[in-house]
């Protein structure tokens, strides 16, 4: 094992997750993780762009090789709950897509 149990990516910056409050969500993710005993456990970082621009914010969990979309700070908090605490992935808002980049066309990319 690692230095840590598991590792969360929060993307914040990017074409897209910058602008859909990224740094939000890591925040409450980070504040989460604290109020659960898990700092120094579980880390918590800003990322940057995982090349799914249209998709998020997105928030990838390791070595679980979960990944997440459309992450808001509310989600990040439910994340943090029951699958950084309980152990269960969040199923309703896992992200599964083929391997490389699976950016929206720009025109389909949220403003």
């Amino acid at each position: 094992m690692g230095q840590f149990q598991r590792h969360v990516f929060v993307c914040t910056t990017g074409k897209t997750c910058a602008a859909q409050d990224g740094l939000k969500t890591w925040e409450a993710m980070r504040d989460a993780t604290h109020a659960a005993g898990l700092k120094g456990v579980v880390r918590v970082n800003q990322a940057g762009c995982m090349s799914q621009c249209g998709h998020g914010p997105m928030v990838a969990v390791y070595p679980d090789d979960v990944w997440y979309h459309a992450v808001d700070a509310a989600k990040g908090e439910l994340i943090v709950a029951e699958h950084i605490v309980g152990g269960t992935p969040v199923e309703a808002l896992r992200y599964i897509a083929p391997p490389g980049e699976n950016k929206l066309p720009k025109e389909q990319r949220p403003a």
